[in-house]
């Protein structure tokens, strides 16, 4: 077996990150459970915006198609998840075990940042996580977007399980393109993106952070605006079951379904209106 080519999945995420707008910084902070990797734009006494990427070999560099739009109002903070692909590392005194683990995680990172209160907002893993912080630390969240979440809503769906039980559990750079290629049903995918996934598999990570679904009554009660925005064409959940479970849990919700799009296409290949509507709500 070969040895993983470290150099080359950099190469390929510096590459990707290139297509940020300029005047992007690069900072990195250190947590308890290790120095978390954040890609900053935006002004400087704009209110903080946090992105979470998905999982799956997912980075803050797939943020890259929407962060020019946002960056306009607000300081953009895009995180590389500590564990996972990206120049994040782990380390510090505690690993990432519990969903408590994640929160105290983001606290410490928005401690890190200098940052009291922020717009968080997440695409599948990274929504999943962002809710889980909203919940349990509603008093640092001012508005909540969720892209696609998986894990909060609802399961996912037997035949995408199976279709990726393969690249999770013996990743290779062909696996991985086949399942997007699946995935997103022919959609034109960016190749410099689709190259850092195939890049990411066997990445040396940390096994994600999982847990059940949060809990209705959490969910009623959350006070935070949200913004549930739903992919047409995902396989990997009932699209139109996950916005009315969602509508009728969530009490400040705005709930929309994206058409034209799957779940693996976000956000970097999302609908041209993406950005201003996430734009819109979060400057609400």
């Amino acid at each position: 077996m070969g040895t993983y080519d470290i150099d080359g999945f950099f190469a390929t995420y510096d590459k990707v990150t290139a297509k940020w707008p300029t005047g992007r910084e690069a900072v990195e902070v250190p947590t308890p459970y290790g120095t978390t990797y954040v890609h900053v734009c935006g002004p400087v006494d704009g209110p903080a915006l946090v992105l979470l990427p998905g999982g799956g070999g997912a980075t803050s560099a797939s943020w890259y198609a929407q962060v020019g739009e946002l960056a306009r109002t607000h300081r953009v903070h895009a995180v590389d998840l500590v564990g996972a692909p990206g120049r994040s590392a782990r380390g510090g005194d505690r690993p990432l075990r519990s969903v408590a683990d994640l929160t105290a995680w983001l606290d410490a990172l928005l401690d890190g940042l200098g940052v009291d209160v922020a717009d968080v907002g997440g695409h599948s893993y990274g929504a999943w996580i962002a809710l889980h912080h909203a919940l349990r630390s509603p008093a640092r969240v001012r508005r909540l977007f969720l892209l696609d979440p998986t894990g909060c809503f609802a399961g996912y769906k037997a035949p995408y399980l199976l279709r990726a039980a393969p690249m999770l559990l013996w990743p290779s750079p062909r696996r991985v393109r086949a399942f997007l290629e699946w995935e997103t049903a022919g959609a034109v995918l960016d190749p410099d993106w689709l190259r850092l996934q195939e890049a990411a598999a066997g990445f040396p990570s940390a096994k994600p952070v999982t847990g059940p679904r949060p809990a209705p009554e959490g969910l009623r009660g959350l006070d935070v605006p949200v913004l549930l925005l739903v992919a047409a064409n995902s396989r990997t959940h009932d699209p139109s079951g996950v916005a009315a479970r969602a509508a009728g849990l969530l009490p400040r919700a705005e709930v929309e379904i994206l058409a034209d799009v799957s779940h693996h296409a976000l956000p970097q290949s999302a609908p041209a209106s993406l950005a201003g509507r996430l734009s819109d709500f979060l400057s609400a």
